[in-house]
């Protein structure tokens, strides 16, 4: 059966996400973002690896990445920070708001969220209020995920990523101004919708971002999906883990002699093709322990070990634990 990596990849990711700000501001307003990951125990306690984003309901607003040009944004338009880097939302570039302070975030931490804020110039910030008539008002918040045991598509992105309004943040709007509307309400479930923003957001941002890169474009995991023969293998392997396969069979699927294959893969991906094979039977592993109860000994099977002890020595070589260990920790139990 076929299959998609990029979709094996972000399920694996296992996101945890809440829209934690709605705000509003006037004309001459900015404001600082932390780097995400010291926010992480703050807003998303236990998440390895945290992204902020930011969805223009109304108005305009820009995107200042340090080392990057500003980049506006429309009504409908988003945009993800995928490497949960520090940066400032504002309503014009050039604007120097105070630095973010996250002793502010811990303050506000068991505040029901989404938390209403109103942005008065660079260092005014008023929770609780919400001004209904402001020029922009924006959905903010975080997305948190699993980057272990293996998962190269974070590390394979940009440090922005931009959602145009015209594909997906036209699609996502209409779903964000109900959503919002039953939090006013105090309907319940709302916020759960809110929640789901931005996993759906980061989604979409990967395709359109995917989309748009060159065949053949620069090393990293998302280029090897652009390259002809190294999807082909790729999409080969996601959908049959536990098949026994070499270097030859992979080259086969991607219709290229085995040490073309070898040089092309690793160049671009990163790591030789029997590594990545091994680093994604131990992810789907992961998956397979943490969402069912299958024994370990099954799991080791389904994904192509022979025995539980093999599959248990690999395991613990990635993870530092042995499964059992690892499924009770990450289970909590």
């Amino acid at each position: 059966m076929a299959t998609d990596p990029l979709a094996d990849l972000l399920r694996g990711l296992r996101f945890r996400s809440a829209v934690f700000y709605l705000v509003s501001g006037g004309e001459g307003w900015a404001a600082s973002a932390p780097v995400a990951g010291e926010l992480a125990e703050v807003l998303l306690p236990g998440v390895e690896h945290v992204m902020e984003y930011h969805f223009v309901v109304r108005g305009r607003a820009w995107a200042v990445l340090e080392g990057q040009d500003p980049v506006p944004l429309a009504e409908g338009e988003a945009v993800v920070f995928p490497q949960g880097d520090a940066h400032v939302i504002t309503s014009r570039p050039g604007l120097r708001p105070a630095p973010a302070d996250p002793a502010w975030y811990r303050a506000t931490r068991e505040v029901p969220k989404p938390l209403p804020i109103h942005l008065r110039g660079l260092t005014e910030i008023t929770p609780g209020d919400l001004d209904p008539d402001a020029d922009t008002v924006l959905a903010c918040g975080f997305l948190g995920c699993d980057l272990r045991p293996f998962n190269p598509l974070i590390s394979s992105l940009p440090r922005l990523l931009p959602v145009p309004a015209g594909g997906a943040g036209e699609a996502l709007r209409p779903l964000l101004t109900q959503a919002m509307a039953a939090v006013e309400a105090g309907q319940a479930g709302a916020s759960a919708a809110l929640d789901r923003l931005g996993e759906l957001l980061l989604v979409e941002a990967v395709r359109g971002y995917l989309s748009a890169l060159p065949e053949q474009a620069m090393a990293g995991w998302l280029a090897a999906l652009r390259d002809g023969p190294l999807a082909r293998a790729l999409t080969a392997l996601h959908a049959d883990p536990a098949r026994e396969w070499s270097v030859e069979a992979l080259a086969a699927e991607a219709a290229l002699s085995r040490s073309a294959f070898h040089e092309r893969f690793t160049a671009v991906v990163g790591v030789p093709p029997m590594q990545y094979l091994t680093h994604w039977r131990l992810q789907e592993a992961s998956r397979r322990l943490l969402e069912t109860d299958d024994s370990v000994t099954a799991v080791a099977l389904e994904v192509g070990y022979g025995s539980e002890a093999a599959f248990s020595r690999a395991f613990r070589r990635l993870t530092g634990s042995p499964p059992a260990q690892w499924r009770r920790q990450r289970r909590g139990t």
